[in-house]
């Protein structure tokens, strides 16, 4: 059996912003303020350089942040399909009439480059444990509500509130966004190499991170929901039971059984729903 969805047509139809097109650099911008917010082995906190060829002054203390490389994580990839939306909204307004459906996120890995400089090798290499240890026991850079872009262009959380990031996230039916670091091993050697000749900048030990984000595309609402038309259930037929040939004595195929009349199937009323012989009247629906 096979379901297939029918798009309302276009005048119904209607469809809001990129809900979370900037993540990408709400992650840079997270890393940079978790290392300055937490760094405490010194009265000066460390510069934080994007630029791989940047010269710092004498006794300046650097830590380079560089995202070199994006891709779309296969092993998660859904279909494209429009599907419901993990979106409520419990209003007493013609917004809650409406059914949101939206296509799944574009589920992204982002790689940095973490290196640092100091003027004395043994000061980088104290400032690159502290690095290390900072990343590896930050379990959440972002930690917020998911946010949902209406067609009108208002933000709003799963539960349909106005959006707020710092929302209590304890609730049952909210939708949460959670972004985080993972230490890979992601460049060779001769690959980090290169990379500092194409910009210029001197070799320095380095640590590389994954953090995988999930950016959400627009709503689409429609008034109603949309109509499914299911397989008709007159193809099925029933086991026979056991022990009853299916041949004659003498070779030949015996008759085909008649085909099972059409039951209800168990369950509540289904409802918008059309199957395959009520094609030819569209206006039957089992409501």
């Amino acid at each position: 059996m096979s379901a297939e969805m029918t798009i309302p047509p276009p005048q119904e139809l209607r469809s809001g912003g990129f809900s979370s097109f900037n993540v990408i650099g709400e992650v840079t911008e997270a890393v940079h303020k978790l290392l300055l917010d937490t760094y405490d082995l010194s009265d000066q906190p460390p510069r934080i350089e994007e630029d791989l060829k940047f010269v710092p002054k004498d006794r300046e203390e650097v830590i380079y942040i560089y995202m070199y490389r994006t891709s779309q994580n296969d092993a998660l990839m859904n279909q494209k399909r429009l599907r419901l939306a993990p979106v409520e909204i419990d209003t007493d307004d013609e917004l809650s009439k409406r059914v949101f459906y939206h296509r799944p996120p574009l589920l992204m890995d982002l790689f940095y480059l973490v290196c640092v400089h100091s003027k004395f090798r043994s000061d980088a290499e104290r400032l690159m444990g502290w690095v290390l240890m900072t990343l590896h026991y930050t379990p959440k850079l972002i930690y917020r509500p998911r946010r949902f872009v209406l067609p009108d262009g208002t933000s709003i959380d799963s539960m349909g509130r106005p959006y707020d990031p710092t929302a209590d996230t304890n609730e049952a039916r909210l939708q949460v966004e959670k972004v985080s670091l993972a230490l890979v091993d992601d460049l060779t050697v001769g690959d980090a190499i290169n990379l500092y000749t194409l910009h210029e900048a001197p070799y320095r030990p380095y640590l590389t991170y994954r953090a995988r984000v999930a950016l959400d595309g627009p709503l689409y609402s429609t008034e109603g929901g949309s109509l499914v038309s299911m397989g008709d259930d007159e193809g099925i037929r029933p086991t026979p039971p056991p022990g009853r040939a299916k041949e004659s004595p003498t070779g030949r195929i015996r008759a085909g059984q008649p085909p099972p009349k059409m039951s209800t199937p168990p369950g509540p009323k289904a409802h918008n729903m059309r199957r395959r012989f009520q094609r030819n009247n569209p206006s039957e629906t089992e409501d």
